[in-house]
């Protein structure tokens, strides 16, 4: 990508970003003196700021740069998984939510501990534990990489710096200071976003109905194929991935739920949740729409696109080449900023988790100080592992290992959705079995990973394990899926061999349901 010097207002733009969120969490770093503080703001946070937090959450950089990329090679079909989330959400919210406040303390896995003891509590949390290990490193690389290409800058400095800043406000401030930060940077995602498509439909020759009719007549304002067929990306396969996307990120995700944990009351949380969701869509729908106008655009002017730009590279060659100082800066602090808001909420989580999920059960007399003290040094941690993957990513070429550490995640975190449904749907279902559909959920994704992902051997393309015709012949994204339904298919089962549990029906739905029926208040005669 040819380079551009950025103007000394958007340096200046960008330092005031980082600064001002560093002082947020000096701001917030006097509060907390417990660990019920430091990870749940003791349950005093407003509706608009958890759904604003949520969003920010969830909407990281990769969207910022991955979603203008799809709808530019392709279409929106990738948007299916997005807007099956507040569908499923307006089915489960109204349980999830009281579920959790009312039976969880901090980790969203103690659930899993109350309905099928500490072997399930211990998956799901060394599963979630794996995942966002990953993901902070993969998200901190990415973002480092598309801020070195269009900056000039060293990536090994920019993780550095992002990474050091994002821990810093992460550990002194807490939750609150994370959700408070999550606000401004989810607002300034929007603006980002909306001023890039402003620029794109306004500031053009043509107009933005020349600009749209163009795109949508090359289709690239699609959601299709529609066509039944699992081998392939298709509306299908992306809308049944949807449901289980939005199952297991807002039924099992100690992101999500630490969220929900934080709100003043249960009708706060819920009203949160779906207003969160909601934005997440509107916010996917603006990125992908951004990917479409970008290919309107050098569609009509060739001549303005360099040969050597493609795919995720065109919007961050945008940026650079057609806005003005000051709007570039503040376009370079949005893109941050994405990224900054996904990696403080990981990095508190990963704390809650190791804190909650481990080393209580270790050592269950420790004092709260000595906990919260631990969750500190954990938050550090976890930072600083961040930035040791994302350089390592660096080093070794990103890419080729990026797929490799993400395909073996898949096979030890894959079900928790299936694992969430079978305790939350079913009281038959016991801890014996979920054992037993634990094994055969790992065994099927050990399965169709290694069947079905490719590495480069010798200049040639070959799967991990090649079966022939036995192959995982389905998309990758059915995959998860397919996991998700084995293991509660199995586990059912196999819990109807077996004893049943001890009575488990208030942590279900059907216990739930007892109790607002329970506490349904009394309709009285002329009223």
């Amino acid at each position: 990508m040819p380079q551009q010097t950025l103007h000394w207002i958007d340096w200046t733009i960008v330092l005031i970003y980082l600064g001002g969120i560093l002082a947020i969490g000096w701001y917030f770093s006097h509060r907390q003196d417990s660990t019920r503080e430091y990870f749940t703001a003791n349950r005093s946070m407003p509706g608009p700021a958890v759904a604003l937090s949520l969003m920010a959450t969830i909407i990281s950089s990769v969207t910022f740069l991955a979603y203008p990329g799809e709808a530019y090679t392709g279409n929106w079909i990738r948007l299916v998984q997005g807007l099956a989330v507040p569908l499923v959400l307006v089915s489960i919210i109204w349980f999830i939510v009281p579920i959790y406040r009312h039976y969880v303390g901090i980790s969203a896995y103690e659930y899993f501990e109350r309905r099928f003891g500490y072997t399930a509590r211990l998956y799901s949390s060394l599963a979630f534990f794996v995942t966002q290990f990953t993901r902070i490193g993969s998200i901190l690389y990415l973002l480092s990489l598309a801020l070195a290409a269009m900056t000039g800058m060293n990536t090994y400095v920019i993780i550095v710096i992002l990474g050091i800043v994002t821990t810093a406000y992460t550990l002194l401030g807490g939750i609150e200071a994370v959700i408070w930060t999550d606000i401004i940077q989810g607002i300034m995602l929007v603006a980002g976003g909306l001023i890039a498509t402003a620029t794109l439909l306004f500031c053009t020759p043509e107009g933005p109905i020349k600009m749209i009719q163009t795109a949508y007549q090359a289709g690239k304002i699609s959601v299709g194929p529609f066509d039944w067929d699992f081998r392939r990306l298709t509306f299908w396969v992306m809308a049944i991935n949807g449901i289980f996307y939005a199952l297991q990120k807002h039924g099992t995700d100690q992101a999500v739920v630490q969220r929900f944990l934080t709100a003043r009351s249960d009708r706060t949380a819920i009203r949160a949740a779906l207003t969160g969701s909601l934005t997440c869509v509107f916010v996917w729908t603006l990125f992908m729409f951004i990917g479409s106008m970008l290919w309107a655009y050098y569609k009509l002017h060739p001549e303005a696109l360099p040969a050597t730009i493609v795919g995720d590279k065109v919007f961050p060659f945008f940026i650079m080449s057609r806005l003005p100082a000051g709007i570039t800066g503040l376009i370079l602090a949005t893109l941050t900023a994405a990224a900054m808001s996904s990696l403080d909420s990981d990095i508190n989580c990963l704390a809650a988790v190791a804190v909650e999920d481990f080393y209580r059960k270790l050592r269950p007399d420790s004092t709260d100080k000595r906990c919260l003290v631990l969750a500190k040094v954990m938050v550090l941690i976890s930072g600083l592992f961040a930035m040791l993957i994302a350089c390592i990513y660096v080093y070794l070429g990103g890419q080729a290992i990026l797929g490799t550490i993400f395909a073996l995640y898949a096979i030890f975190s894959g079900g928790i959705a299936g694992m969430f449904a079978l305790g939350f749907l079913t009281t038959r279902a016991n801890r014996r079995g979920l054992n037993i559909g634990i094994a055969a959920c790992i065994l099927f994704t050990a399965y169709a990973v290694l069947t079905s992902t490719s590495i480069q051997i010798a200049g040639q393309k070959r799967l991990l394990l090649d079966l022939g015709r036995w192959n995982f012949p389905h998309h990758n994204y059915m995959l998860g899926v397919y996991s998700h339904m084995v293991l509660f298919v199995v586990g059912y089962l196999a819990s109807l061999l077996m004893r049943p549990d001890r009575d488990v029906r208030n942590l279900t739905l059907y216990g739930w349901l007892d109790h607002r029926e329970r506490h349904k208040p009394v309709q009285y005669p002329g009223h």
